[in-house]
């Protein structure tokens, strides 16, 4: 892994008869990603309070050729091609870290990972 990382929010609105499907694929690709793509270094996903059809999306890469594979996984390409039609509107938008921190321990990984379960089911 090698250059700048890429850090990336995306802002969605989501059909909201679709979110709870829409919730299971993200949850599911976020899951592939993270598990399976050393480059992805970080994807949170959250709704806006009392407006759980407006999804915020962080994203950071270890570099732009990692952020450039991810959008060729075949987990990511069945994430898109199967909400395609559950997204009213997208936005990326690329963002300089000011600071970032978080806890390592597995406390909050777990947490993350069971909502992810819940949105499945």
């Amino acid at each position: 892994m090698s250059g700048k990382r890429v850090v990336r929010m995306a802002e969605l609105e989501i059909d909201p008869a679709e979110l709870h499907a829409y919730r299971a694929l993200l949850a599911e690709e976020i899951e592939a990603s993270v598990t399976s793509e050393r480059g992805v270094l970080t994807l949170y996903a959250v709704s806006i309070k009392d407006r759980p059809e407006k999804i915020c999306i962080f994203e950071v890469y270890a570099s732009q050729e990692d952020y450039e594979a991810h959008l060729q996984t075949a987990h990511f390409l069945k994430y898109k091609t199967s909400t395609a039609h559950m997204v009213r509107s997208l936005s990326l938008i690329d963002v300089d870290p000011v600071i970032l921190r978080a806890k390592t321990g597995d406390h909050l990984a777990t947490e993350v990972r069971d909502l992810g379960k819940d949105l499945r089911t």
